[in-house]
């Protein structure tokens, strides 16, 4: 007898456990927080278009190839190519000048691998430097043989923002520069 109300008590435990009520969860503009307070959720974002990574999966291959010229025309004339150690270049003339002489006198051989994109359209920046308007996000493997005979192989991350012309006009690319300048020297 007591075998059977303990497996009577846990057969009503399991169903008991395994409601088939379907609980409707929605994200609305408010969520309530732990101690009682409400908090704003923020929407400022959502998926892309896929022409982005297009636009900004050619550039790299045509940088990659040497055709600097082929990925400077997906550039805007007043953009703007900033590393993660604050360094920048600005303007389209400077971000040619410095990649020409990078592919022709420093860099022999440019790829990439295991490329991850993420296309974002950004409707309410989150920070005030953060533009609106669209992004291509890549996570990639960099190689890269140097004139000096020694090779860089290191991940990469690079933000492409893009102008209402579908033109690049912001690149962040976050990379550590240890690994390059050890290449890059003789």
């Amino acid at each position: 007898m007591q075998t059977k109300l303990i497996i009577v008590l846990i057969t009503a435990f399991l169903f008991a456990c395994n409601s088939n009520e379907k609980t409707n969860h929605t994200h609305d503009e408010k969520t309530a927080h732990t101690d009682g307070h409400d908090m704003q959720t923020y929407k400022g974002y959502e998926f892309g278009d896929d022409k982005y990574i297009d636009i900004a999966k050619k550039g790299m291959g045509d940088l990659a190839s040497g055709n600097v010229d082929g990925w400077l025309a997906g550039f805007a004339d007043n953009a703007l190519f900033r590393w993660n150690g604050g360094d920048s270049l600005a303007g389209k003339p400077a971000i040619a000048d410095y990649w020409k002489k990078r592919r022709t006198e420093v860099i022999a051989s440019l790829s990439y691998s295991n490329e991850v994109w993420l296309p974002i359209h950004v409707t309410k920046p989150s920070i005030s430097a953060q533009l609106p308007g669209n992004y291509a996000l890549c996570w990639s493997m960099v190689h890269a043989e140097y004139k000096s005979g020694k090779e860089m192989n290191q991940r990469m991350h690079m933000v492409f923002h893009f102008n209402d012309n579908n033109k690049i006009d912001r690149v962040t690319q976050y990379i550590d520069r240890v690994p390059i300048n050890n290449a890059q020297s003789k």
